[in-house]
């Protein structure tokens, strides 16, 4: 029993980084991508989702084992391996493709709103002014207490996909077996949801917050745990979202282009009760990323002017990490809050650049890894590496297609 006890307190001690870097990953740009896939493609291509749900186990435990080794995050280990301009370029290559991602997120709590009535105009900085509190003036243990709390609301997208009645031997036949696409559209598809699922800043904040939270080698056992329950609840949500989608928006012809159209589809097909936990699924989401993904962005850009990235820093003296989140709020606050602003531009680029980010990132994992110089005894074994080395391949090979796809349209 005492033993029982012991490890249980262990887990407790390391649980975070896992949950909170998968569940942020099915934010608006996610829960759109999935709503799309099921909308436009039904069951498909379901299994594009538990295949980069295996992916996201595999970076997400080599991220924090560099991190647990080196006692430090991505973009500081990279300025220190390879020099500051690889550092900045790090960071100037995150800054883009973050910036728009941090756009969506606010798009998403304005979607979320206008469910219930209320104007972007009041939804995004109420919400940019609670998020900057708790960040910047919260200590490490109470913001994260506060993130674990929001991430609990994605369950409610599990009781949307049963509540939408599907096609269960459909939905298990297409989630096992790969069926490709007959289409560009559909390749875009299993690109995007690859990228989505698994985001360079999901790879990014992961090392830098379990750095943060201290997790060491010792600890590393039960921090894998965290690490794959927290990538098994987000391959999870995102097929319950695109289930929903499949059994109802699919089944009826109609086509969507963001969440917010995905929620206010579902009344007619499946009550206004689907569409209430969609719409607070969106909400609770959208709140986790537009925390968790300046917070990553802002472990970068302080990583990679060698300047300290911690959510324990002194919040009454200026701190680059503190000012680069509060920066990022304000800007895409503004950004979301202008009605004539092209948002929907502004974060398809983002994602663009995120696809083309996902090789570079997951290569720089690979081999800052395996490098003895390192990580020394920690570094990752020969079959880890060959593992690796494959899923960069499958990674590459989707980018590779999502560039076929337009280039042939």
């Amino acid at each position: 029993m005492k033993s029982g006890r012991s490890a249980w307190v262990a887990f407790l001690a390391v649980l975070g980084p896992g949950l909170l870097a998968g569940l942020s990953d099915d934010d608006p740009a996610g829960i759109t991508t999935y709503s799309v896939l099921g909308a436009d493609f039904g069951y498909q291509l379901l299994w594009i989702i538990p295949a980069s749900t295996v992916l996201l186990v595999q970076f997400h435990l080599m991220a924090v084992r560099i991190g647990a080794a080196t006692g430090k995050g991505f973009v500081r280990v990279i300025r220190e391996k390879w020099g500051r301009a690889a550092g900045y370029f790090a960071v100037a290559g995150l800054l883009l493709a973050n910036f728009g991602t941090i756009c969506a997120e606010y798009a998403g709590i304005s979607a979320a709103g206008s469910l219930v009535g209320i104007p972007n105009w009041i939804s995004s900085p109420v919400a940019g002014v609670l998020i900057s509190v708790v960040v910047v003036f919260g200590s490490f243990h109470r913001v994260e207490r506060v993130l674990l709390v929001i991430s609990s609301t994605l369950a409610l997208y599990i009781v949307d996909g049963l509540l939408a009645g599907p096609d269960w031997a459909q939905v298990l036949h297409h989630s096992v077996v790969p069926h490709l696409p007959t289409s560009p559209a559909g390749w875009i598809g299993i690109a995007a949801a690859l990228g989505t699922t698994l985001a360079p800043w999901g790879l990014a904040f992961i090392q830098s917050y379990a750095v943060d939270k201290k997790i060491t080698l010792e600890s590393l056992r039960w921090a894998r745990a965290d690490v794959i329950i927290g990538s098994v609840l987000t391959g999870v949500i995102g097929l319950a979202i695109s289930v929903a989608c499949a059994a109802t928006l699919n089944k009826a012809g109609i086509h969507i282009t963001d969440a917010g159209d995905a929620a206010k589809s579902l009344q007619p097909l499946a009550g206004r009760f689907a569409t209430v936990l969609f719409g607070a699924g969106l909400l609770g989401a959208s709140l986790l990323a537009a925390a968790i993904v300046p917070i990553a962005t802002a472990y970068s850009i302080a990583e990679g002017f060698g300047k300290a990235a911690s959510l324990d820093l002194d919040s009454h003296h200026f701190q680059w990490f503190y000012s680069a989140f509060v920066v990022l709020t304000i800007a895409a606050v503004s950004v979301v809050s202008l009605p004539s602003l092209p948002l929907i531009p502004l974060i398809y680029t983002s994602q663009v650049v995120n696809a083309l980010l996902l090789p570079v990132h997951a290569i720089a994992l690979q081999l800052l890894a395996a490098d003895h110089s390192i990580m020394g005894t920690a570094r990752t074994s020969p079959s880890s590496r060959i593992a690796g080395w494959i899923s960069i391949a499958l990674i590459l090979a989707c980018v590779s297609a999502l560039g076929w796809s337009w280039i042939s349209n």
